[in-house]
């Protein structure tokens, strides 16, 4: 069986806070550990933001202008594209029913500030590696499942070929549109056509047989 490639890229994280020193000192800290981040100033800005970066875990500060974090979880926790990433709540309103709440809304952690800085390394590990262990149990289980599911000898047209290739070297959609100088609901008609043909749910498993069938 293949290594999960969720182990063994640099790890990209989503910064959400309205406090620009607190976005600046946090990234620096989190990018000199070896994170790649980005940043977003409220919950609407993030959702905006996961339309085309696609991070292992997301920190999320919950009192925010236009959109907060509370509104922010439940938008993350209704698509199913999004629904698995884990949540890293930071608030200052440190009451258990503050704390309660929060991990009720679908945070994953719940961190009172001010906290330190190795704390936050600590959660976000700590987050990380459960997301691989179910997702290691996951693909050890459904291996089989997986292998059996996609008919042979799929036949594929020339952009579907290229489309496929670059979906699994991790672009997104809007991406491979400006290389292959077509517009994003082209790509977005190719993906879909691809998944009917393999019979596949999502990028990801079709980013995974592209690689396993030697299609890249």
């Amino acid at each position: 069986m293949n290594e999960n490639p969720y182990s063994n890229h640099q790890k990209k994280l989503l910064l959400v806070d309205d406090d620009p020193n607190l976005i600046l000192l946090v990234q620096d800290y989190l990018e000199f550990q070896g994170y790649k981040v980005k940043t977003a100033n409220n919950g609407r800005e993030a959702l905006k933001v996961l339309e085309n970066y696609y991070p292992d875990l997301i920190i999320c500060d919950v009192m925010m202008p236009e959109m907060d974090g509370y509104t922010l979880i439940e938008n993350l926790r209704d698509d199913p594209n999004l629904c698995w990433l884990p949540v890293i709540f930071l608030s200052a309103k440190g009451q258990s029913e503050d704390r309660i709440k929060g991990l009720q809304k679908g945070a994953d952690v719940y961190l009172i500030k001010p906290f330190e800085p190795e704390e936050l390394v600590a959660q976000v590990e700590s987050s990380l590696k459960q997301i691989k262990r179910i997702l290691d149990y996951t693909n050890n289980s459904k291996e089989m499942e997986f292998s059996a599911k996609v008919p042979a000898n799929i036949e594929l047209t020339p952009t579907e070929f290229k489309v496929v290739q670059l979906v699994a070297k991790g672009m997104a959609n809007r991406e491979i549109a400006i290389i292959l100088k077509v517009s994003q609901r082209t790509i977005e008609s190719h993906v879909s056509n691809m998944l009917n043909k393999t019979r596949l749910h999502n990028r990801t498993e079709l980013a995974r047989w592209a690689m396993e069938s030697n299609k890249i």
